[in-house]
């Protein structure tokens, strides 16, 4: 059953007067109220019943855990010694159309999180967004918004009335979740982030006041906190006032340099990384050599604040893993399906040697002893399937968009598709050859004339050996095609995009996916013009995609093949579907999606929790876009 902590902020500093307000509305109208957390008058403390207190927190992110193993995760950072979760709220995975909201369905259910994380005895740090970044597509901001040709983000209505519009309806829906949550009124939530990183994008205070004002207007009155890198904090002075700051990278030291800075605001170690992204065709897993026992031993010897970011990154599940692009570059840098983030609970929920390091170093710093360390999810492992051909994406077309709606090509937003797959298909009258250039592809593409596979477009930049072997083009080079003897005349030509993660962190937000601007031929480098007079195929392959597929694969030699194994288990456990003898594409386990796969590495191998599987018949189902026969998979007991 939930224990509830029966809690009332009451500040004691000018600072949080507001807070003090809401509280007497809170009264007014019944709600529950008891303890109180805030800031000391002189900014130094965080106070929960007017004694100090120290914010342990570890970051998870409900989205990226299975439902069944919310309170194990939860139970594991208690047992760690937090006695904190802190937690961001992706906007796109909640609103993934505009105006559709889903609060419920799969790990959408911010509030039963929560709860959860309190009848657990741990406190919540709230973050969010609306821009979340967290290596999640487009940080957090919904993929609808850039069917606006001219759309600004992350500022304020003046600077663009649609996305703030976009932003004020996200509050409006989930602040009522959210208000009976904070600890004002019984809940477990200490505080709520306003936006994320700000200044590492902007400085335009009117646009942290108006979001602030946003959910004031809207029953959450606070307390408030910033995240900032440390130096982003000092130049651009992004914190809100009355609110608390959380640093980046944060230590010991550069909490005192922000309370130099800000004497009268409370700071904390907002984002203490023990381990770090990866992305793919890095040449192994980041963040291995990571280890944060001196900043957690400098934030217990001073009592000062912290969150581990990530405590536990769990998995990016679908087609929500992030990217970076370098603003001076461009370098476009997709990341995997994996958010192990060397994080000590590892993906799959284990806790790793680090996870026992520093379990022992705080828990020396507390008078009652740590709870036990709650045993790890069974694995499986040893099985190995091999998926026969089941169908094709060209037998599975569905009716192509309206001509007048395709006469250039579009992005996928353009199309109201957020991800997936995008076909774009023209007869070439008068073929000769040629090369193929295509302003821009984001993010992959492969090429066909006719039924003949004639290469492909990467964004990320791929090894050359890969590049060879698949005759894919690294970046923005055209692409070769087979001269006018080895098709006819008239040859259709196939361009199927695959979306990959949107750029999450920068400002190079605006990251559209697909064909973004032309597509023409160039014979002997003249330039013939740009081709006009597309059929476009829309392919999220989303689950009634998936689930409504026609069987057939009439053309077996054509790359594009749906690979379908039925396995029977006896017993189910955690497991990784090894995957190192494929391409690239993407895996469904009883409807699931794992996630994408590639084989440039590094990870090979794609999470499939034990809830996903059941005893008896269970069917694997993988999309590859180059593969057209078949190869094993295994069960595999770790990521590697």
């Amino acid at each position: 059953m939930e224990r509830r902590h029966f809690l009332q902020v009451s500040t004691l500093s000018a600072l949080s007067a507001m807070a003090v307000t809401g509280n007497a509305a809170a009264a007014a109208a019944g709600e529950t109220k008891g303890h109180t957390f805030g800031f000391a008058d002189d900014g130094s403390e965080f106070l929960l019943d007017g004694r100090p207190f120290q914010i342990r927190s570890g970051e998870m992110h409900p989205a990226r855990i299975p439902v069944q193993y919310w309170r194990h995760r939860i139970r594991m950072a208690k047992a760690m010694g937090m006695n904190t979760i802190a937690l961001y709220v992706m906007w796109n995975y909640i609103e993934e159309r505009p105006g559709v909201f889903d609060f419920h369905t799969d790990r959408r259910d911010v509030e039963a999180f929560v709860r959860l994380c309190q009848a657990e005895g741990m406190w919540v740090l709230l973050r969010p967004g609306p821009y979340v970044c967290g290596e999640w597509d487009l940080g957090g901001i919904p993929p609808y918004l850039l069917r606006h040709p001219d759309i600004r983000l992350r500022v304020k209505t003046a600077d663009d009335p649609r996305y703030m519009a976009a932003v004020t309806r996200y509050i409006e829906r989930l602040a009522p979740r959210i208000r009976p949550l904070l600890v004002a009124r019984g809940g477990p939530i200490l505080m709520v982030q306003i936006e994320n990183e700000y200044g590492s994008y902007g400085d335009d205070a009117e646009y942290l006041a108006e979001l602030r004002r946003l959910w004031i207007d809207h029953g959450v009155d606070g307390p408030f906190y910033t995240e900032d890198g440390l130096s982003q904090l000092q130049r651009n002075h992004t914190n809100v006032p009355g609110g608390a700051i959380a640093l980046s990278g944060g230590d010991a030291s550069s909490i005192a340099a922000a309370r130099a800075a800000y004497p009268a605001v409370p700071a904390m170690a907002g984002e203490v990384y023990p381990g770090w992204l990866t992305h793919w065709g890095d040449s192994t897993f980041q963040g291995a050599d990571s280890d944060v026992s001196g900043t957690i031993r400098d934030c217990m010897d001073g009592g000062l604040s912290f969150n581990l970011y990530m405590i536990h990154g769990g998995t990016s599940f679908g087609f929500f893993a992030g990217a970076n692009a370098d603003d001076a570059s461009g370098h476009y840098q997709p990341d995997i399906t994996s958010y192990d983030y060397e994080a000590p609970i590892s993906e799959q929920g284990v806790a790793t040697p680090r996870y026992t390091i520093y379990r022992d170093l705080i828990g020396r710093y507390l008078t009652a002893p740590l709870p036990a360390v709650p045993a790890p999810i069974p694995t499986i492992g040893g099985t190995t399937v091999e998926p026969a051909p089941y169908a094709s994406v060209w037998d599975n077309l569905p009716d192509a968009l309206p001509a007048d709606r395709t006469v250039d090509p579009r992005p996928f937003e353009m199309y109201g598709q957020n991800s997936g797959f995008v076909l774009y298909r023209k007869k070439l009258d008068g073929y000769s050859g040629g090369t193929l250039d295509i302003r821009w592809v984001h993010d992959y593409a492969t090429v066909f004339l006719d039924d003949t596979y004639a290469g492909g477009f990467s964004r990320p930049l791929i090894p050359d050996a890969v590049a060879d072997a698949r005759h894919v083009t690294n970046g923005d080079a055209p692409l070769p095609l087979p001269p006018a003897g080895q098709v006819g005349d008239h040859p259709r030509l196939d361009i199927l995009v695959e979306g990959m993660g949107r750029t999450n962190y920068g400002h190079a937000l605006v990251d559209r996916k697909g064909i973004l601007e032309s597509v023409a031929l160039r014979d002997g480098g003249a330039l013939t013009g740009d081709l006009t007079g597309w059929e476009v195929f829309l392919l999220p392959m989303d689950d009634r995609f998936v689930a409504t597929l026609r069987p057939g694969v009439r053309t077996p030699s054509r790359p594009g093949v749906f690979f379908r194994a039925t396995v029977h288990l006896r017993s189910t456990g955690d497991t990784y579907l090894d995957m190192s003898r494929w391409s690239k594409g993407v895996v469904w386990v009883n409807g699931h999606n794992l996630g994408r796969y590639w084989e440039i590495g590094p990870q090979r191998r794609l999470y499939c929790p034990a809830p996903w599987l059941r005893r008896g018949k269970n069917e694997i189902l993988v999309f590859d876009l180059h593969q057209t026969e078949t190869a094993p998979i295994t069960f595999e007991r770790t990521l590697h």
